[in-house]
């Protein structure tokens, strides 16, 4: 597959300034901390964390993160800065001539639109939930009565449409006004403040008589439990966690200073996200066990045990609120980078105004996402191949799209592009430090992340049973 370098590049990078772009150090590591802290930090990450071995399986996670995260994100991010442009656009930019890596950016850009279908509505339910603790709706210690408010909502088709309808819109708001003053400017605000609230919440939740057991169920090692299954489990969740194989940091890349450090600043998202991940298991769990409940993972945690156990602790309104409210906040970043991908690509390839690109994502969305929406009310059975709509685009983007996409980013900079391309990516305009480790990184891209995410789609597909 290796080909002359200069091949299939024709195309002038558009310059940055033109399109928008992040104007400071901090705004970046915002922006791109915000796409990849996602609902998955506050439930399933310590979730998981405690109940495939803790430290353990920490240790496997964060080696797989190694191995396949944090190269993909790199790899993502250079090639968006080097061609200045969405994903379809830069891969029909960078490649060979005659090869349609391009077909990749497409793809990312459908698992990036399915995607949106049915996170729009989780986190449609999470705003409801902000509105509902500060109303004091849920101020009850019967996990019976959270259950019976849950299932009311989403069993409402009405609420469930309008609900996220009011989140696309939000989301669509931001984005209308542009990178910096949208994405850039919104994410410094929130990203401080989530990690304000989680400290906040930690502080409160290290006191309660739980503490020691929740500490010992994320943190300390239960080796007997590091099985085949569960090493599958810490790549996948490497994989998902930071927001690649759908063209999300390929777009933020794009927005990147020629200065900016690629490596250093994804080894940044890296930790800064799973600190958001372990301090949210530290201020969920303690309370959690307190009460006496299970730390089961998924949208019953935080839907329906989380507000139960609040209700039962002092100043449990506020504390509630609080917690919803940084839920709200990490989803509004995911959620902004997702639809930035579609709307990047119909404002540069299709020569349509930011504000036209954002209102014709939006629109697209509305009946993919009304299917979801109504997956638990309306079209509850309505089931082709014994799945809903809603986790049909869950299975398609994530165990399909996602994987192939990650996989597809590997084999272009470790085979196409190659190590050279890489370098000369990484360093842009800054010192030749920041291309340093080009070549460990491309060679992980040819040898080691492309069979590591293929054993991940495997699993996802079931091969494995």
């Amino acid at each position: 597959m290796s080909t002359p370098r200069s091949a299939g590049r024709s195309h002038a990078p558009v310059a940055a300034t033109a399109r928008g772009s992040f104007t400071s150090g901090f705004g970046v590591l915002a922006a791109t901390l915000g796409s990849a802290v996602g609902l998955g930090n506050i439930w399933k990450f310590p979730s998981l964390t405690g109940a495939n071995g803790g430290a353990g399986f920490l240790l496997v996670y964060l080696l797989a993160t190694l191995l396949i995260g944090l190269p993909l994100m790199v790899a993502e991010i250079s090639i968006g800065r080097q061609a200045r442009a969405n994903p379809i656009t830069a891969l029909r930019q960078l490649a060979p001539a005659g090869q349609p890596w391009w077909l990749l950016g497409v793809a990312g850009m459908l698992a990036a639109f399915l995607i949106l279908s049915f996170y729009s509505e989780v986190v449609a339910w999470v705003f409801a939930y902000v509105a509902k603790a500060l109303g004091g709706q849920l101020l009850s210690s019967d996990p019976a009565v959270t259950q019976a408010a849950f299932e009311a909502l989403i069993g409402d088709p009405v609420s469930a449409l309008l609900w996220q309808w009011g989140v696309l819109g939000f989301i669509g708001a931001i984005l209308l006004l542009g990178v910096a003053k949208g994405i850039e400017a919104l994410t410094k605000k929130l990203m401080p403040l989530l990690f304000l609230l989680l400290l906040l919440l930690c502080a409160y939740s290290l006191t309660l008589p739980g503490a020691a057991q929740a500490l010992a169920f994320l943190f300390l090692p239960e080796w007997h439990k590091i099985s085949a299954p569960v090493v599958l489990t810490a790549m996948g969740l490497a994989f998902f966690k930071l927001s690649i194989g759908m063209g999300t940091m390929l777009t933020y890349g794009s927005y990147f200073g020629a200065q900016q450090n690629i490596p250093a600043t994804a080894a940044r998202v890296m930790a800064a996200d799973l600190c958001v991940s372990l301090l949210a298991g530290m201020a969920i769990f303690p309370a959690v066990f307190s009460f006496g409940f299970a730390p089961s993972a998924g949208p019953s945690l935080v839907f329906i045990t989380i507000p139960a156990v609040f209700a039962q602790m002092p100043a449990g309104q506020v504390l509630m609120a609080a917690f919803f409210v940084l839920t709200a906040i990490a989803a509004t970043g995911a959620m902004l980078s997702l639809m930035e991908v579609p709307v990047a690509t119909l404002h540069e390839r299709w020569g349509l105004s930011r504000a036209r690109a954002t209102l014709l994502t939006l629109l697209a969305l509305v009946v993919p996402g009304a299917g979801c929406a109504l997956s638990q009310s309306t079209l509850a059975h309505f089931k082709p191949g014994g799945r809903s709509l809603f986790d049909w685009a869950d299975f398609l983007s994530s165990n399909l799209l996602l994987p192939a996409g990650g996989i597809g980013i590997a084999l272009f900079v470790g085979w196409a592009w190659g190590a050279q391309a890489l370098r000369a990516a990484l360093r842009g305009e800054g010192p030749p430090s920041h291309a340093r480790l080009a070549g460990p990184i491309a060679w992980l891209l040819r040898w080691v992340t492309p069979p590591l995410i293929l054993l991940v789609m495997l699993g996802g597909l079931g091969v494995f049973g």
